[in-house]
């Protein structure tokens, strides 16, 4: 384990180290209350189950959690049905009946964020602080959307004609498609649902097969809340029925929208269905952050910053910084600060467990891809300063690089999990040219005390978001997305909305003069 703390997770920490007492070597349960822990799909306001079930796993320990019911293409169809017959209804209801039964859930998650922090955990892996973190984050746009309901204005514009005004209405698109990630189960639901049924649009969710947990219970929620029935559905499915699925979301006819959180690689395809009938679309997907730090910066903040941005949900977040780039005159102290906050602040562990800072990745196929940029680093002449090891299951160690080069894997794909690979550099310029050469653009993040430099970088970053000194971006008051292939349109913010709203034009004429 090198220098890295160990909080207790199941039993296998012993295979790790066969001298670990028996006081961590616990099991871990789903204690939840049962009205939020569901495991059939929810369509028009009903649980429905399913011909087969796929089972949900602990991604610490392997075990499985509970068998949820798999959702095929005609569940699917079904639920948008639902949805498209919902639509009718709902989009007739005042802005401000749709704003109170959103404030009405946005209470019922706050009141519930113990029970829906510990089904994150169970199923994402994520430490119970970040869990409740996210359940706040969560609710958050929940409030904020119930607000912004109200806030929809259309325009009257100045007409060339005086027997003739012109009005331009703001109307919602439909039924909306909502496909999200496992890494936020619960808070990319709801930034994006939080919108839609703001501006009056229906929405038929599929969240990620890791993670349909969350989901089903934000549905109970939302059915407690008074959202009417059709309004809110859920499929959930297994990966080997995900792509089935997610084309029935996509090509439908009655769907009019698409929102999707994930790769850029299953952003593409999507994008192609979407294509086939022309629907709209705002996609968030993958990110490759770079963290530039300059001479001029308070080293000690820029660490807490590195500690914060990268290591959270294990790494595991679209925009954790993925490249790091230390200017010369600071470059030695950074690594040993940055060093020293690793040995002492970062725990591994079952996220259950209080003591617990790093938890699993979401399955073994992410511990593989950290494992092979590591090797790969290291083949270059990359120097591991810090951890550089697998453990059992989907545990990595967290890992620090130093002597890293650009031709490195790392510095060209995303990583998803605790790499910190040190790239260092001479120049202001030397710095962006590193940082904008990708094809991806989500987040950046600058740590300098220069401000004229701080004004120069933050423009020049070809990214959709920048991080000034500030390593944690996230709010539902911002606008949330990148440029370049990391996605389309903006949530959160004021601008969320309009991702679900079409501006029709009335030209009324025949007016008396």
């Amino acid at each position: 384990m090198g220098s890295f703390g160990l909080a207790s997770s199941k039993c296998f920490l012993r295979r790790i180290l066969p001298g670990l007492p028996n006081m961590f070597c616990r099991e871990y349960s789903l204690d939840v209350s049962a009205e939020l822990l569901r495991t059939q799909g929810f369509v028009n306001g009903r649980w429905v189950s399913a011909a087969s079930t796929f089972p949900v796993l602990d991604p610490a320990t392997g075990k499985e959690l509970v068998k949820v019911s798999d959702f095929g293409p005609r569940e699917a169809r079904d639920a948008v049905i639902a949805a498209h017959k919902a639509f009718d209804s709902w989009k007739c209801q005042t802005a401000k009946e749709r704003s109170i039964l959103l404030r009405k859930w946005f209470d019922l998650v706050t009141q519930h964020k113990e029970d829906l922090a510990k089904l994150i955990t169970a199923e994402c892996g994520k430490p119970m602080r970040e869990s409740l973190g996210e359940i706040a984050y969560s609710a958050s746009f929940l409030e904020w959307f119930s607000e912004e309901a109200r806030r929809v204005y259309g325009d009257i514009v100045a007409p060339t004609a005086k027997d003739r005004k012109i009005l331009l209405l703001k109307q919602p698109v439909g039924v909306a498609s909502i496909i999200t990630p496992w890494n936020f189960p619960s808070a990319m639901i709801t930034r994006k649902v939080g919108a839609a049924l703001a501006v009056g649009c229906t929405v038929v969710v599929k969240p990620a097969e890791d993670t349909p947990l969350s989901a089903l219970a934000l549905a109970e929620l939302a059915t407690q809340a008074g959202i009417p029935a059709g309004v809110f559905n859920v499929v959930p499915c297994s990966r080997e029925k995900a792509s089935a699925v997610g084309e029935v979301l996509c090509t439908d006819p009655l769907v009019a929208k698409i929102s999707f959180t994930g790769s850029t690689a299953t952003g593409k395809i999507l994008l192609k269905h979407a294509a086939e009938t022309v629907k709209r679309v705002s996609m968030e997907l993958g990110g490759h952050a770079p963290f530039i730090i300059f001479d001029s910066a308070d080293v000690d903040k820029a660490v807490a910053g590195v500690m914060a941005s990268k290591f959270r949900n294990s790494g595991q977040t679209c925009v954790c910084s993925n490249r790091f780039l230390v200017q010369q005159g600071i470059h030695d102290l950074f690594l040993e600060k940055l060093g020293r906050a690793m040995d002492t602040e970062l725990r591994l562990g079952h996220g259950s467990d209080p003591t617990t800072t790093q938890g699993p990745l979401i399955n073994t196929r992410a511990a593989e891809k950290v494992e092979h940029q590591i090797a790969d680093a290291v083949a270059q002449g990359a120097v591991v300063l810090k951890g550089g090891k697998r453990l059992e299951g989907s545990f990595m160690q967290p890992t620090l690089l130093s002597n890293v080069t650009t031709d490195m894997l790392c510095m060209h794909e995303e990583t998803f999990g605790p790499l910190v690979p040190v790239i260092k550099f001479n120049k202001e310029e030397e710095a962006l040219a590193i940082a904008n050469a990708s094809a991806v653009g989500l987040a950046g993040y600058v740590y300098t005390q220069d401000i004229s430099q701080i004004w120069r970088v933050a423009e020049q970053l070809e990214v959709g978001m920048v991080g000034v000194n500030e390593a944690l971006l996230s709010t539902p008051e911002a606008s949330f997305g990148g440029v370049k292939q990391s996605g389309l349109g903006r949530e959160g913010s004021k601008y969320g909305v309009d991702e679900y709203l079409e501006v029709k034009y009335m030209c009324f004429g025949g007016l008396a003069l």
